[in-house]
């Protein structure tokens, strides 16, 4: 049985606790998860804790935690820039990241996972995938045979065909879809319903326009 702390107490973190939950009832004891509670900053705690009714407590706020040896990581927050600082400053502290694959996730043998990436029930890992680190990947998502994803993208029931490959700091909305052989850089926004079937570069903004007009903004940096 494994240790977890969540980072976090808004809706995501609550659905992860949900999943975590319901997983410990399908999976041997040896695999189950010891949630032992929430880092939180304290200005969240009403704002989300209590809305959530969690019921284990916050421990500590992230500028106050110290990690301890027999306890993992897993990151309850959706916002990807603000994912990224908290770990950043996780990983300065030496705490120990895990994964959360829930039990009815199809996965292959095959599949290169990295570290602290979640996947929510009922999704679908092709063959030969590889998965790089804190990708988080929620219910009813696909990702087809010989994908290359980076770090830190959030598939939001979204789904990728075959030999897609996906950089860093992404993000998918509901049922965007990308066809096979496309290639999509860091820091993109892809929005909900999209098709996309050409290659996007860095920073752009996919999205419909114009009774189905498809528009990529190039962003600024």
């Amino acid at each position: 049985m494994r240790n977890i702390i969540i980072i976090g107490t808004g809706a995501v973190a609550a659905e992860l606790t949900s999943y975590i939950e319901d997983n410990n009832l399908k999976v041997e004891s040896t695999n189950q998860i010891n949630l032992l509670g929430y880092i939180e900053y304290d200005y969240n705690i009403e704002k989300y804790w209590s809305r959530y009714n969690l019921k284990k407590p916050v421990l500590c706020d992230i500028d106050s935690y110290f990690p301890s040896e027999n306890e993992e990581i897993l990151l309850g927050i959706s916002d990807i820039t603000f994912r990224n600082k908290i770990i950043d400053k996780l990983i300065k502290k030496n705490a120990q990241f895990t994964s959360f694959v829930h039990s009815t996730v199809i996965i292959p043998d095959t599949v290169q996972l990295g570290i602290g990436n979640i996947i929510y029930p009922f999704c679908i890992i092709g063959p030969n995938t590889v998965l790089g680190n804190f990708n988080m990947i929620t219910s009813y998502s696909f990702i087809s045979h010989d994908c290359i994803i980076g770090d830190s993208n959030f598939f939001s029931t979204s789904g990728l065909a075959g030999r897609v490959n996906v950089g860093d700091n992404n993000f998918f909305g509901i049922r965007a879809t990308v066809l096979p052989h496309i290639n999509i850089g860091n820091n993109n926004t892809i929005q909900a319903g999209m098709i996309v079937d050409k290659n996007v570069e860095d920073n752009s903004t996919v999205f419909h326009r114009f009774k189905e007009k498809v528009v990529v903004i190039k962003q600024n940096n």
